[in-house]
């Protein structure tokens, strides 16, 4: 029999051959923004579907540009610090990975009626342009331990894993045999060693990439009660991950043949597009210390570019000879591919109601609904399948594990600001709810916010802190039989922003 921590270490490569099909993950990843703006609006947690003039309505609710007594112009740049804990394999390790970004930058140009002008109901209209950070794919996280597998293993490898993963395992005499018949050598493992069945094993999974929006909207004003506006935006994605898995075998043992010593395999997938979308809004101001708002957002249509490589090293204890040949390792790496698709994210639907106290600050809260379930996959003019057939790949098994995988999801943020003379004082929280229709483990994201401004003439500067947690599990590899190992990933993020504007 072949050596089971052998037969083990070709079992973690079908990590290799899931790390490029996901792509129900990448639907869900790419839906499933959170808020953005200048500092005001992340200082509130990003409650202001009713609030209004403020920059960051364009990626809300255009209406609330109807709001603007002046123009303005504002730069929000932002750090990000984040902490990940993950737990599997019977041990606990910690990784951070902090980011510079703008998170806002934009321009608001009114044109406002006199008051001494009653003769037109439109009292005023705003034109913006803006740029808002939507999404932070900016993480590290890695975990180790050693790995236990059963008599059964090498059975479960009769599976086809894909020709990229069986070249390189072949390309690096790790197997003998691969799916196409191609033979290097007759059982050069033996079953020796105390611990054998035990790997070593660890990994290491870097991502990086945000989701950026630009938008142009315009928001008018009828008769200061009812506000109306619409933006239309374009949508930058950027996402590289870079896995590096090792395994080593603790105990290669003393008997004869080749020993296993350790493999080192890393993915590389970078995916990038862009899309557009639009919003329509509508603020009512149902007295003077209520407003009302409500906004929709369409779905957006992006098309991605994905972009990815494999390199596998491979070392031995004992040589492998080949055709003649000794190597005590060896490695090889897959030709970049490239593979064009497109996604369509679900629409949303939001509402939200904002109390004024006065000249003392305001309280407001939102609800947004999105339905994850919605988010479809598709071939573009000129995709063909990642594996270079000359057929245009099939995304239907993918839009079913989309309709049986997510549901629809509420989201709510809740936020206030109190005004002291020149000075703002913010707070909020915002819920976003769990879009998996399982729930073995609780998915929701949390924000807890808050921030100050200072206004003086027209000059104006806010800070802004967000704390937000977020829980997954993660599966290096999974087997025929649904085993392997799982890890639990906690990750937090704190994100300071500054905006600095003026009013003209």
């Amino acid at each position: 029999m072949k050596n089971l921590k052998y037969a083990f270490a070709l079992s973690l490569l079908s990590v290799a051959s899931q790390a490029f099909a996901q792509y129900e993950v990448d639907a869900l990843r790419f839906s499933r923004t959170q808020f953005g703006g200048p500092a005001r609006t992340l200082g509130i947690g990003g409650a202001n579907v009713a609030v209004g003039a403020d920059l960051g309505n364009l990626s809300s609710n255009p209406a609330g540009l109807g709001l603007f007594q002046r123009s303005e112009f504002s730069f929000t740049p932002g750090t990000g610090l984040g902490n990940t804990e993950s737990t599997g394999l019977g041990a606990t390790t910690t990784d951070s990975r902090n980011s510079l970004h703008v998170g806002s930058l934009g321009a608001a140009f009114t044109n406002r009626r006199p008051d001494s002008d009653t003769a037109n109901p439109w009292r005023a209209g705003t034109f913006a342009v803006g740029l808002t950070r939507l999404n932070d794919f900016n993480t590290s996280f890695r975990y180790n331990g050693r790995a236990e597998v059963g008599s059964d293993i090498f059975e479960r490898l009769s599976q086809d894993r894909g020709q990229t993963l069986d070249d390189l395992a072949f390309n690096t005499y790790l197997t003998d045999t691969d799916s196409r018949n191609r033979t290097v050598i007759s059982q050069p493992f033996e079953n020796v060693g105390a611990n054998a069945g035990y790997l070593n094993q660890s990994e290491t999974v870097v991502t990086t990439g945000s989701q950026t929006q630009f938008d142009f909207g315009y928001g008018a004003s009828y008769h200061d009660k009812l506000y109306i506006g619409g933006a239309i935006g374009i949508v930058s994605t950027r996402y590289n991950s870079t896995s590096t898995f090792q395994a080593n075998d603790p105990d290669p043992g003393t008997g004869p043949g080749t020993s296993f010593s350790n493999l080192t395999l890393r993915d590389d997938l970078h995916t990038q597009g862009s899309g557009f979308n639009a919003r329509l809004g509508v603020i009512y101001r149902l007295t003077d210390i209520v407003r009302l708002g409500a906004a929709v957002h369409s779905p957006t249509y992006m098309r991605l570019t994905e972009s990815y490589s494999s390199s596998l090293q491979a070392s031995f204890n004992r040589p492998v000879t080949v055709d003649g040949q000794q190597y005590s390792s060896a490695s090889d790496q897959s030709d970049l591919g490239d593979f064009d698709y497109t996604l369509t994210t679900p629409s949303r639907a939001s509402g939200g109601a904002t109390v004024l106290v006065g000249k003392y600050g305001f309280l407001s809260g939102d609800v947004e609904y999105v339905d994850y379930s919605q988010a479809r996959l598709s071939n573009d003019n000129t995709a063909e399948d990642p594996n270079n057939t000359g057929s245009r790949y099939d995304f239907g098994p993918h839009n079913d594990a989309i309709r049986s995988l997510y549901r629809s999801a509420v989201n709510l943020r809740v936020g206030g600001e109190a005004r002291y003379d020149a000075f703002r004082f913010r707070l909020g929280y915002a819920r976003y709810g769990d879009p998996y229709q399982a729930n073995d483990f609780d998915r929701t994201r949390q924000y807890v916010t808050g921030g100050l401004g200072l206004r003086q003439n027209n000059f104006f500067v806010d800070v802004a802190g967000v704390y937000n947690t977020d829980k997954r599990f993660y599966r290096p590899y999974e087997l025929t039989n649904g085993r392997g190992p799982v890890i639990s990933v906690d990750a937090n993020r704190f994100t300071t922003s500054v905006t600095a504007g003026i009013t003209f």
